[in-house]
């Protein structure tokens, strides 16, 4: 699972011209699935985009998350996230397929709902070709990877320096 993660004042989301959702100030995330996503894999991802640490509260910089400051959330479905280059080709067999996406991008929904206030929570149109508008603050903009990708490079490092 890939997901960017970009604060922003306000976004929205159109199909056709005709505007889906938008929300004030908040993040706008980006979310793609993989073949080997699981539930847990998920849950991980939502636990880690609600505990992030990306607004600035009085004086303090990169103090709060989204839920502290009661933020919306616009989430949109992208699935080119999960590409992988062949040459200059881009190659999409690693991307979770089409039903079993949407079940799981709703659970991905229904968790962060779950989570937070389910009245902050936003989303585009699953499979359509949406027009994204983002106005970025900051700009702050942040990838997550679930499983991490770099997890267990990192631990054996650790292991081979003999920290544990």
């Amino acid at each position: 699972m890939k997901v960017v993660v970009q604060r922003v004042l306000r976004a929205k989301v159109s199909v056709d011209g005709h505007e889906i959702n938008s929300i004030a100030k908040g993040l706008c995330l980006l979310v793609g699935l993989q073949k080997t996503d699981e539930k847990n894999d998920i849950d991980a991802m939502v636990q880690k985009i609600l505990k992030l640490r990306l607004f600035d509260h009085d004086e303090k910089k990169w103090h709060c998350n989204v839920t502290e400051m009661n933020y919306e959330i616009l989430s949109i479905s992208q699935f080119t996230l999960c590409y992988k280059l062949k040459g200059n080709k881009l190659d999409f067999h690693m991307t979770m397929p089409g039903n079993l996406a949407l079940k799981n991008y709703q659970y991905f929904l229904d968790t962060l709902r779950r989570h937070y206030n389910e009245n902050k929570i936003k989303d585009g149109a699953f499979g359509e070709k949406m027009e994204v508008e983002i106005v970025n603050d900051g700009p702050v903009t942040v990838q997550l990877e679930f499983p991490n990708p770099g997890k267990n490079v990192l631990e054996k490092l650790d292991k081979d320096n003999g920290v544990d």
